[in-house]
């Protein structure tokens, strides 16, 4: 399978899906602890994260399967996106 895998710069995109919060003061000051400097690494300054998320879109701009869970620890299953897809495409 063939497909395009796009990365989500300054969180533009998960803001727009409602997918972005940013990380409480008590947990920049462990990220900070850790060497972990997540507003040069977002590029925009800010503490903000998204919300991990799956999104299949079709051709025509239609959403056909999401995935997404405020619980970082929560992940879909790789297999689960490979289905939605094999689906899609008859393949």
């Amino acid at each position: 399978m063939s497909y395009e895998m796009l990365r989500d710069f300054g969180n533009r995109v998960a803001e727009q899906y409602g997918l972005v919060f940013t990380l409480p003061e008590a947990l920049q000051q462990i990220y900070e602890k850790f060497g972990i400097d997540l507003p040069a690494g977002n590029g925009d300054g800010t503490w903000r994260l998204p919300i991990p998320a799956r999104f299949v879109i079709d051709r025509d701009g239609i959403i056909r399967a999401v995935d997404a869970d405020p619980d970082y620890t929560h992940r879909p299953e790789p297999a689960q996106t490979v289905e939605v897809l094999r689906r899609l495409t008859g393949k």
